[in-house]
C-alpha cells in the first residue's frame, strides 16, 4: 500500500481539497484509495505526535495504517496541514513554518515509508495576507506596521521548507504545486497525488471552501470590537496589509523559489504547474457552498475512509 502525504500548506486550498475528497469518498473507496483528513487525524489519532517525546503516538498511527493495509487499500492519502505547523506558530516566529524539520521528523516516526508527498505553495505576500485575515476573527488585532516589517525581513522561504521535508523522508517523491494554478482544481490535485488517470469530477460550480474574510467582513469585525475600520487598507475585495515597498521583496523571494524549483530543486522535489493541459479551467472563485475545515484548530468535520 502506497502512503501519500498532502502537507498543505495552510491557506493554499487545502479545505477545498478536503471538501472535494469528502464528496467523492465512495468513488475513491471503489478505486482502492482511502484518505484520512483532519476529522480522523485530529480526533485522537495524532494526539501527542508533535510532542518532543511522542511516546505511543507513532505506534498508534502505524497500527491504523496496518488496518488500512489489511482492508486491501492500494493507496492511503493522509491530508492534514498541521503536519507542517500551525498559523499561530508562523505568526509568533514571523516566519514560514519554523521548526518544520523537527515536527516532520516526528511525523516520520508514524509514517516511515512514504511514497509521495504533495506540497502546495503560494506567493508569500498573498499567503501572509490570507493568514492574517484568517486569524483576525480568531483574536488577532489588525496587524501593526512593525509586525509586517518583521515578516518581510525574515528570509525563510519554501526553499528552506522543502529540504526539511526531504530530510524527513529521504527518497520520497516530493511534488510541489503552485496555489495559483491548482486552487480551482482539487480534482487535478488528486490526480497529482495519486497518479489517477481520471479523477472524479468536481461538482457544478466548483469548490471554494474556507475563504479568508475580505475587507468588508474585516471592517464589520472591527466595528464589533469597537475598533476603527478606517485603519484597514482602502478599497474593496481582498485584504492586503503590505505596502508597495514591502511587496517587492516578498514577490522576489517567491520568484527565486520558483526558479529554484524549475531548475530541479537540487534533486529534492519536482514542480508540477499545469493542472490539466489543453482544457479550459472552470471559473474561479465559485460561490461558497460549504464551510471548510478550520486549519488552525484541533477539531474537524471531515469525513474519511481508511
Amino acid at each position: 500500500m502506497d502512503i501519500i502525504l498532502h502537507l498543505g500548506a495552510h491557506r493554499t486550498g487545502a479545505a477545498s481539497f478536503h471538501c472535494y475528497l469528502r464528496s467523492v469518498d465512495a468513488e475513491l473507496a471503489g478505486l482502492g484509495i482511502g484518505f484520512w483528513g483532519p476529522q480522523r487525524t485530529r480526533q485522537g489519532l495524532f494526539h501527542g505526535l508533535y510532542d518532543a517525546q511522542p511516546n505511543r503516538a507513532p505506534g498508534r498511527v502505524r497500527l491504523a495504517v496496518e488496518a488500512s493495509r489489511r482492508r486491501g487499500l492500494s493507496q492511503l492519502l493522509v491530508t492534514d496541514v498541521n503536519m507542517l505547523g500551525t498559523p499561530r506558530a508562523c505568526l509568533r516566529a514571523r516566519a514560514l513554518y519554523p521548526g518544520a524539520g523537527d515536527r516532520l521528523a516526528r511525523v516520520a516516526l508514524a509514517f516511515p515509508q512514504v511514497t509521495r508527498i504533495v506540497l502546495q505553495i503560494r506567493s508569500p505576500e498573498m499567503w501572509w495576507a490570507s493568514l492574517l485575515a484568517y486569524l483576525m476573527p480568531r483574536g488577532l488585532p489588525l496587524p501593526e506596521p512593525a509586525l509586517l516589517d518583521e515578516i518581510c525581513a525574515h528570509q525563510r522561504s519554501w526553499r528552506q521548507v522543502i529540504p526539511e521535508i526531504a530530510a524527513a523522508w529521504p527518497g520520497a517523491d516530493i511534488v510541489v504545486t503552485p496555489f495559483e494554478r491548482f486552487t480551482s482544481r482539487p480534482d487535478q490535485l488528486l490526480r497529482v497525488a495519486t497518479g489517477l488517470r481520471r479523477a472524479p469530477p468536481l461538482p457544478m460550480g466548483g469548490i471554494w471552501a474556507h475563504r479568508s474574510p475580505d475587507l468588508a467582513a474585516l471592517a464589520d469585525l472591527l466595528r464589533e470590537r469597537g475598533g476603527n475600520p478606517a485603519a484597514l487598507p482602502q478599497g474593496e475585495g481582498r485584504f492586503m496589509p503590505f505596502a508597495p515597498h514591502q511587496l517587492a521583496p516578498l514577490r522576489e523571494r517567491y520568484a527565486d523559489d520558483l526558479f529554484w524549483l524549475h531548475s530541479g530543486a537540487g534533486g529534492l522535489a519536482r514542480l508540477t504547474e499545469d493542472p490539466e493541459s489543453g482544457t479550459e479551467r472552470p471559473r474561479w472563485p465559485p460561490a461558497p457552498t460549504e464551510r471548510g475545515q478550520d486549519d488552525d484548530s484541533q477539531t474537524g468535520r471531515l469525513a474519511h475512509s481508511g
